[in-house]
């Protein structure tokens, strides 16, 4: 293994590790929501996914603000900075994560319980942290992004195999 393969192992596992004891540790923190049917634990989902929207958000005004104060205000002139580059690739990233997230916990928050749906809210706390990495670590290195690129990922691939497995059995 190279050196960059063995950091992208090594934050691609420590992002998988943190998603896991985030996920655990904050759902016992967060209150129980009062939830009577699906109507209820769909807007309890709508209410966190704003929250991981934040994000998104940032990146994309992170973007628009670099544009216009450079000559990349007009980008088919293709002259945007390393940093604009990379800003505008974790932006496309997020956008792809984030419609993951939103389908997943949805999926998954109508099979919940109304104890079991802080999961939804322990995971949009988590899926806002490890994006967060993901960009710093990106704008660092781009082997460095790992951590944040596996977390997500590995949230949104549990998110929505529990949705799936719960759904068909």
């Amino acid at each position: 293994m190279t050196q960059d393969q063995k950091a992208v192992a090594t934050g691609a596992l420590s992002g998988i590790v943190f998603i896991a004891a985030s996920v655990w540790v904050l759902h016992t923190l967060l209150p129980v929501p009062v939830a009577n049917d699906a109507g209820d634990k769909l807007a309890y989902a709508a209410q966190w996914i704003v929250l991981a929207a934040v994000p998104f958000f940032a990146m994309i005004v992170a973007v628009g603000n670099a544009r216009f104060l450079s000559e990349a205000i007009d980008p088919t002139l293709h002259k945007e900075s390393q940093r604009m580059e990379v800003d505008g690739r974790v932006a496309d990233n997020t956008t792809q994560q984030l419609l993951l997230f939103a389908m997943g916990s949805m999926g998954l928050a109508v099979t919940l319980s109304a104890s079991q749906l802080p999961i939804i809210g322990a995971a949009a706390i988590t899926f806002v942290i490890v994006r967060i990495g993901f960009w710093i670590g990106y704008r660092i290195r781009s082997v460095h992004r790992a951590f944040g690129f596996a977390g997500t990922a590995y949230l949104n691939l549990s998110i929505i195999a529990a949705a799936l497995w719960r759904s068909l059995t």
